[in-house]
Parts: structure tokens; sequence; C-alpha cells
């Protein structure tokens, strides 16, 4: 039996990693629930109008050499940030209500696959007004 397309694609690894170097990482199979984030504390932590997250899980996501992020927690007890302590590349996201750990789409080295184009954009309120907000395609819970 041969094995279509999107499954070859799903369980393809892909790298990533922070400006710098340090922080190194892969991750494996499909993203899940692709999204742009506007809230106020990624805009502040991205340095933009929004911040592009995909989630993986736990178990897919690999530092490379034991390296992991520094975590920052944005919410105490709910949500922490993941980031270079030498170049400040913003790199995950752990949330306590998402099985998911997010993954800055951004910080991996290939962003083309279809599996990470955005399927909705979280905080739209906040969103800068002369931006397009990104279509809701999908209904799930948000990561990142």
């Amino acid at each position: 039996m041969n094995a279509t397309p999107d499954i070859v694609a799903a369980a393809r690894e892909r790298s990533g990693g922070c400006l710098c170097g340090r922080i190194r990482f892969t991750v494996q199979g499909e993203a899940v629930y692709p999204h742009t984030c506007s809230c106020s504390h990624c805009q502040k932590l991205g340095g933009g109008p929004m911040m592009w997250w995909a989630g993986f899980a736990p178990e897919d996501v690999t530092w490379i050499n034991g390296v992991e992020p520094t975590w920052f927690e944005t919410f105490p007890g709910e949500a922490k940030r993941g980031f270079c302590p030498d170049c400040g590349s913003r790199l995950a996201a752990i949330d306590s209500d998402v099985p998911e750990l997010g993954i800055v789409v951004t910080a991996l080295n290939d962003t083309s696959g279809p599996d990470l184009v955005p399927v909705n954009q979280s905080f739209r309120d906040n969103s800068v007004h002369w931006l397009p907000q990104v279509p809701d395609t999908q209904k799930k819970s948000p990561v990142g």
C-alpha cells in the first residue's frame, strides 16, 4: 500500500529554532489549529500586530541537546511563553487548557506546509484596523 501525499506530509519532521541558534528543535506530524493571535500579550511579545501559532503534541517536539526555551508566565498558573534568553526569539507556548505545545510558526525553518495556513484569528477585537483579518475556516480551541 502506498502512502498518500497527505500522510507523507503529516509524518515529516520539521526543524526550527531561535535567531542566534542557541535553541534548536524538531516537530513531527501535522500541525493542530494553526492560527494568528492579536491579543495584547502576543502583540507585545511578538513586536507586531499578531503572532502565528500552530500546535504539536508535546511528545512530538524535541528540544535539541536538551536546551529548552526560558519560560515566562504570561498568565500565572495558566500560560507560559518560551523564548531564547540570548537573542529574545519567541518560540513556544504552554497553555493549561490546551493539550498541544504551541510553536511560533515563524520559528520553523520552513513555513510553507499547507497544515500551517491559519484557520482562525484569536482576539479579533484587538487587531489592527489596517490589516485584513484571517478568515475563520475551522472552529477549535486556540493554542498560543
